[in-house]
C-alpha cells in the first residue's frame, strides 16, 4: 500500500478571520482538518515565520502600496501586509488545531531577501527547507494537502511536491483560496497532471 501524508500548510492567526492578512472563511478548514488528522500515519505542517525586514512586506518600501507588483533581486514580488512575523500571535498555529500528532514542522520565508509560498523551497528555488528529504526517509509516496491558502502557499507546495516525485491530492474542503478565480484557474491546469488528484 502506498504510504500517505497529510501536509497542513500555514493554518496561522495572520491568515485567518481577524488576521492581517485574512482569507475569506479561512477558519471553517479547522475543524475538517482536525478530523483529516488521526486518518494518516504522518502529517506534517508548515508556518510561515517571517523577520519584520521581511522584503515581501509592503511596509518595506517607501511610496509603495499593499498588494502592488515589484521586482524584488530578479523576482516578481507582490506586497503584502506584514504577517507572520516571527514570534509574534499572528505567526502562532491556530488555537484550534489539533497539532498534538503533527510530528514536524518545517518553517518557511525566513530569508528576508525572497518571499516562500512553497513548503518545500523559496520562490527562487534557491533552497530546500528539506520537507522533500523528511517526507523520502519516511517512504511517503503519496501527499495529501491542507490548508491556506489554496492559491498561493497550498498551490505552489504541490507544484513542488510533483517536481520532487511525490503523487498528490489536494482536499478541496480542507482549503480556502485568497483569489477564488485564480484558484479555479489553477485548479484547471492542475488536474491535466498525471500526478494530481482533487478531492
Amino acid at each position: 500500500m502506498k504510504k500517505t501524508a497529510l501536509l497542513v500548510i500555514d493554518v496561522q492567526n495572520d491568515f485567518l478571520p481577524g488576521g492581517s492578512l485574512a482569507v475569506a472563511d479561512g477558519d471553517k478548514v479547522i475543524p475538517i482538518i482536525n478530523k483529516l488528522i488521526p486518518q494518516y500515519d504522518l502529517v506534517v505542517a508548515t508556518q510561515d515565520w517571517h523577520p519584520a525586514n521581511h522584503k515581501s512586506f509592503a511596509s518595506q518600501h517607501e511610496g509603495k502600496k499593499l498588494f502592488e507588483e515589484i521586482d524584488l533581486n530578479g523576482m516578481n514580488q507582490r506586497l503584502w501586509p506584514d504577517h507572520c512575523v516571527q514570534g509574534t500571535f499572528g505567526g502562532e498555529f491556530h488555537k484550534d488545531l489539533e497539532m498534538n500528532t503533527v510530528e514536524a514542522v518545517f518553517r518557511k520565508g525566513m530569508d528576508p531577501e525572497i518571499d516562500s509560498y512553497s513548503g518545500f523551497y523559496d520562490n527562487g528555488h534557491l533552497k530546500s527547507t528539506g520537507l522533500a528529504g523528511y517526507l523520502k526517509e519516511k517512504g511517503i509516496e503519496e501527499v495529501h494537502f491542507c490548508g491556506i491558502a489554496a492559491d498561493y502557499c497550498v498551490y505552489f507546495s504541490i507544484k513542488d511536491a510533483m517536481s520532487e516525485g511525490f503523487k498528490t491530492v489536494l482536499i478541496e474542503e480542507a482549503t480556502k483560496p485568497i483569489d477564488a478565480e485564480n484558484f479555479e484557474k489553477q485548479k484547471i491546469e492542475l488536474n491535466k497532471l498525471d500526478d494530481f488528484k482533487l478531492i
